[in-house]
């Protein structure tokens, strides 16, 4: 009774032996069977912003081309993971994944990088960069619709200490404006002084606004927002010739032709004597250094076009500050 009780549990060991061993045979088969297939198509698919497209799905199939042709190839010849390397040396490609699909079909995923500023050097190149702080090329495709940034010390590959905090904080002001609608009309450049401290040139109005460092962007562009709406609705849009928001819950106001000063509202407002060695009514007009042939508009033609139609886009401005008095509110 006990032998034939102990034959049992052996022949059931073994059945389950033959069940496993085929279970591999049939996966193996299987996997050689997919292996052998070929790629059908591919499929790209490329996020980032939509407005922009510094790189496109044919930019994409020449790249993969590179290493060879795609379509007809086995699956199993297929490095995916060598393939997406090769992509994502392109300096506009964040990220790239492939994988097949049930039909064979290669599908390409590509995360293009975001530019949030447009930076020109003193030497006068420029270059992107991105929300990370990586310096991007121009594109020959598009020009990108980002704060502007001149006076940069550096065009180096490897920035000194100084310099790479500097770009530092051209990534968080220009993160800052280009997230604001209003700022990113009102903005025509922001250059950069010698002591690394931002000074915003305006599409409307000509004057300069001293912006300090980038910390504290909310209460000062909030204080500046203010005081557009208060004091320059009231005085008009050409009254001042310089404004700055450094200080803390105050501007400091600088009239273009000083006569006495101005008076004070619900916001501190200080006035001191033109110290421009400029004509107290010449237009600023500040451009970036930038190559003849570059692939861009001048940001200087916005100063330009902002000095020739003043009178009107002061009318513009004090309608468009008392139609958003009606629906924003901004504290200091």
């Amino acid at each position: 009774m006990e032998n034939k009780a102990n034959w049992k549990k052996r022949l059931e060991q073994v059945l389950w032996l033959l069940a496993g061993i085929g279970a591999v045979v049939l996966m193996g088969a299987a996997m050689r069977k997919k292996d052998q297939k070929l790629c059908t198509d591919i499929r790209i698919e490329i996020m980032g912003t939509e407005q922009q497209m510094f790189i496109d799905e044919k930019d994409i199939a020449g790249l993969l081309k590179k290493n060879g042709e795609v379509i007809g190839e086995p699956v199993a010849m297929l490095n995916l993971r060598y393939m997406e390397t090769l992509i994502e040396k392109d300096p506009w490609v964040k990220n790239a994944e492939m994988f097949f699909d049930n039909k064979q079909v290669l599908d390409v995923r590509i995360e293009e990088r975001e530019p949030v500023a447009r930076v020109f050097t003193k030497q006068g190149s420029s270059f992107y960069v991105d929300r990370e702080g990586l310096r991007l090329p121009l594109s020959e495709k598009l020009s990108a619709r980002v704060p502007v940034f001149t006076n940069f010390p550096s065009e180096k590959v490897n920035l000194s200490k100084p310099d790479s905090a500097l770009l530092k904080n051209i990534v968080s002001l220009g993160r800052y404006v280009l997230a604001d609608s209003f700022w990113m009309a009102q903005t025509a450049q922001i250059d950069i002084t010698p002591e690394a401290n931002f000074e915003l040139v305006p599409v409307i109005g000509n004057h300069t606004v001293a912006l300090g460092n980038a910390s504290e962007l909310d209460s000062k562009f909030n204080r500046l927002y203010t005081f557009y709406r208060q004091a320059w609705l009231q005085n008009g849009m050409q009254t001042y010739s310089h404004l700055d928001v450094q200080y803390h819950n105050e501007v400091v106001a600088t009239r273009r032709n000083y006569t006495k000063p101005v008076a004070k509202d619900s916001l501190t407002v200080t006035t001191a004597p033109v110290t421009h060695a400029t004509p107290a009514a010449a237009p600023v007009n500040v451009k970036p250094v930038a190559k003849k042939n570059s692939t861009t508009k001048s940001v200087g033609a916005a100063s330009n076009k902002r000095s020739n139609n003043s009178l009107t886009n002061e009318r513009k401005a004090k309608a468009v500050m008392k139609k958003q008095t009606t629906t924003k509110t901004h504290t200091l």
